[in-house]
């Protein structure tokens, strides 16, 4: 079985089940982090029940251009078009089923790239194929679980991505991003309960 194939029966399996409000928490913050602008092409990477993508589209004018919407999981990905019937219209969200890495688009597409509470399932191949889909100047915004509280499940233990090191602090979060290739990396440490997420914006090089 693929490493696709296994996450996407994880997820399948946690769909009617998912913490929305957990990961609705996290999508406010790194949201308001990265802070994407009403014209911006924008991809919710890996993006579960969509917490981010719903989030975003709930707040951009009917205008603006679809939040693109990609997870491996069709059950995560029924879930959230489930979610978004009614809140927002059918096409300010296009969902696609299929793997996160690389992105169903086109290279120098996207302005921003924002990924949830996935990075460290994806590996160090994500960031390096965000690269490819964002404009210069483009910006990206993730998470990931602060090493000293992350407790995966034994089921997903074994999925978590060698060549992405789980921060220790935030500052640690912003180097990595630099050492991916971008600039102007900014993290912040957020605190939900028991846990704790580090929530990091950067920039493609170039543009302005």
């Amino acid at each position: 079985m693929t490493q696709s194939a296994a996450l996407a029966g994880a997820f399948d399996e946690l769909a009617d089940s998912y913490d929305h409000r957990h990961h609705e928490e996290i999508a406010r913050t790194l949201i308001a982090w990265v802070a994407p602008g009403a014209g911006d092409q924008v991809a919710d990477v890996a993006c579960g029940a969509g917490a981010v993508a719903l989030q975003l589209a709930r707040s951009r004018p009917e205008t603006a251009h679809p939040v693109l919407a990609v997870d491996v999981s069709p059950g995560m990905v029924e879930v959230g078009r489930a979610r978004a019937a009614g809140l927002v219209p059918d096409a300010a969200i296009d969902w696609r089923v299929a793997d996160a890495v690389p992105l169903p688009v086109a290279d120098r597409s996207l302005d921003v790239v924002l990924c949830a509470s996935s990075l460290h399932f994806l590996g160090r191949r994500a960031p390096a194929d965000w690269r490819r889909a964002l404009r210069p100047g483009g910006r990206v915004g993730f998470t990931l679980p602060l090493a000293t509280h992350f407790r995966p499940s034994e089921r997903f233990s074994g999925q978590v991505a060698r060549d992405v090191p789980l921060p220790r602090t935030a500052q640690e979060a912003s180097v990595w991003a630099a050492e991916c290739g971008f600039t102007e990396a900014e993290s912040r440490v957020l605190v939900l309960g028991t846990r704790r997420v580090v929530v990091t914006s950067a920039r493609e090089p170039g543009g302005r």
